[in-house]
Formats: structure tokens, sequence, C-alpha cells
């Protein structure tokens, strides 16, 4: 007998595009001496009190499950680091969840909200899972186009133009991933009101809470009334430098923590335990290491957002995260044409813009996390590029 394989897999997975950015990956893996610029991952290594810290539980043989949410000393180290830097309250027992990675939690967010049918705002350029995260919790993506004139950033109107009565939720990203881009205080409350006005729930996706460099981070869950509509996702794969940890949480009132910890204790039981060990260490020491992080990644980022305008690739500074988004339309090319003649002529990989969204047509995403050195060697490979061209 002979299975026809394809019959027998989801439609709804056959349907879903992979992920645009993986093919410049290993395109960019299986070629001698390029620079990536790809990659959204520090170039810095974990703390070494954090890694001593999981080789400790080790050595202690702390190797069982956890419970389901996550080591409770974790999860009050979580809502203590979140009460201190973003004032926003939450109790560790039943209001804050250990997930394995940021996107874990994201995934229990939709399913945890989501009926057949429901449509989810998805804000573009965006994170290349939202929308396919929406579609396997059985929802609508439904997206609002940014536009690089106002860097990005999503206007209170956007929403109302698109809200319909099957309208349940609001994904947030902020800072941004791919434009770097950061809501302030009062362009986050403007969008609350859109939110109240039709009773819509938010997913704030603040993994890049900590790398903000030119005013205070403000929590979508801190605003006047957002904190009971609010499921805060975040992790510490960017700030902390522990992305192969793979140590996400999500923050929310009870009734959607619990609901979301149901779909965990079946899926996933619990995040990694010597995982969890280093995050308490991260939490209770890790503030300086974090700190001269950012810096220099602050420092980099002003050296390459000038260095790409100086080239005649406009780029607005970008406020978080560790991208520049610069446009490229002045080149006559797509985005894609762009990533791949300049990794192929030039060694420097980049991720094409239209991979985030129809918005995202016409600029590029360059990670500034890799050390100055390689920047400017980059910069010299995008000149010669730009000269040609």
């Amino acid at each position: 007998m002979t299975y026809r394989t394809k019959e027998y897999l989801s439609e709804t997975v056959v349907n879903l595009k992979p992920s645009g950015i993986r093919r410049f990956f290993d395109l960019a893996a299986s070629m001698e001496g390029v620079i990536s610029l790809g990659v959204g991952e520090p170039d810095f290594v974990t703390s070494w009190s954090v890694r001593e810290a999981c080789i400790l539980s080790l050595e202690q043989g702390y190797t069982s499950y956890t419970a389901n949410a996550g080591l409770l000393e974790l999860r009050e180290e979580i809502a203590s680091y979140l009460l201190r830097n973003f004032h926003v309250g939450y109790d560790p027992k039943t209001e804050i969840l250990v997930t394995v990675g940021a996107s874990q939690a994201l995934d229990l967010a939709l399913r945890a909200i989501i009926n057949p049918g429901d449509e989810v705002i998805v804000v573009e350029p965006s994170f290349v899972s939202y929308i396919p995260l929406v579609v396997l919790a059985g929802g609508i993506p439904v997206s609002i186009q940014t536009s690089g004139a106002d860097e990005f950033k999503l206007q209170p109107q956007q929403i109302e133009q698109v809200i319909t009565s099957k309208t349940k939720a609001l994904i947030l990203c902020s800072p941004n991933n791919p434009t770097g881009t950061v809501l302030n205080k009062k362009e986050l409350e403007a969008i609350s009101e859109i939110v109240k006005k039709y009773d819509l729930l938010v997913i704030s996706d603040e993994i890049y809470a900590e790398l903000t460099y030119d005013e205070a981070y403000t929590s979508f869950a801190a605003i006047e009334e957002m904190r009971e509509r609010t499921i805060l996702v975040s992790g510490f794969s960017k700030g902390f430098a522990m992305t192969g940890w793979r140590l996400g949480f999500a923050a929310a009132p009870s009734e959607f923590l619990q609901a979301m910890l149901k779909i965990h204790q079946y899926t996933m039981m619990c995040a990694p335990t010597m995982a969890q060990y280093g995050a308490i260490e991260a939490l209770k020491n890790g503030a300086n290491d974090v700190e001269e992080m950012k810096k220099s990644y602050r420092r980099r980022r002003n050296y390459f957002v000038q260095s790409l305008n100086e080239m005649g690739l406009s780029c607005h500074l970008p406020g978080g995260a560790f991208y520049a988004f610069p446009s490229i339309k002045a080149t006559g090319l797509t985005s894609e044409q762009f990533a791949e003649q300049l990794l192929l002529e030039e060694k420097v990989a980049v991720v094409p813009g239209m991979v985030f969204g129809e918005s995202g047509e016409g600029y590029i995403r360059c990670s500034y996390a890799s050390s100055l050195e390689q920047l400017q060697e980059a910069v010299k490979r995008m000149k010669r590029f730009l000269t040609r061209l």
C-alpha cells in the first residue's frame, strides 16, 4: 500500500508558508566568509553568573520536573522584576507562567483566547510568527500596514478602520521586530482608548523591553485600565542574551493565565529546570550585565544607522531592539533581490523586508547585534555593492 502523504496532512499546515527568513540563513550558512546581519540574536555570551547557577543546579541534582507554571521562586523574581522596572504588578502564584521561550507564550496566549473565526489584528511589519500562530489557533489575521513616513508607528485610527464584529484581539510589539520602533507612553495611551472603545484584548510582546535607548520603556500593561485586558509576553533571550536557553514567560490576569496553563500542561509540562535556575540568577544579579550590553548596542546603533544614511539607504533611528530597517527603494530592486544580490556578491546577509508583511517591501532588516568590527566591514561591503548598482 502506498500512502499519499500529503492527503493525510493538515490543510492548515500545508497552506502555511515557510519562514521567509530561513532561506537566507540556510544560503548564508553554505557560504564562506559571510557577515550575517540577519540573525535576531545577541552576539554576547550569557553572563557567567547565570551559566554558573545553571551548572550548580545540575551538580546539585535538580533535574526533575518543576511545577507546570515554573519554579515559584522564579515566578516571584519575575513579578518583582516587572514591578520594579515596569510598574505593573502580578501575583506570582496565579498570574505568571514560565514558558519555553516567548514564542511558546505567544502560541499559548492565542490558543487560549481564540474561537474559530475570531479576528486578530497584526501590525505590520511584524515578527514572522504572528500570522502563522493566529492561523494555527483557528483565528483570522487582519493586517495593518504601517508606514516608513511615520517611522512605522501604529496610528490609532488604523485600528478602527479594520475592526469588525469578529475582532477579538490586537498584537502589539514594542520595541518592534523588525523596525526597532518604540511606542511611548502617550502613543500607547491613544491606542488604549481604542482598545477600551471596542472591548479588545491585547497580546503585548515585550521581549525587547530591556533594550530601549532614548527614553524609559513603558509596558502596555502599565497603561491605566489595560492590565486586565493584556497578556504580557516576554522572556530572557534578548535582554539577557539567553536565546539558546529557550525560556520565556507570560503575565496576565488569572483567568487568562490559567487557561494558558491548561494548554501548557498537556503540550509542554514545564520549561527546562536548569534554565529556570539560571533565570533566577539573571533577574537577581544581572542588571549590570544588561546595562553593559545595552550601552554597546546603543554605540553600534548610532554608528550603523549613520552609515546607512550616509550611503544613501534612508533609515530612521530605531528606539529599541537591535534592528535597523533601512529603505532600499532608491536602488530599484525588490527587498528580496537586494538581499540575495548583496549576499551573493558581497557576502553580507540581511533579511528582505517583505517577509515581515506588505509594508516591509522596499526595506531590509539589518541586525546590529554584531561586533563593531563586523559592522564596519559590513558597511564597507555594502558601500561597494551600492557603488556598482
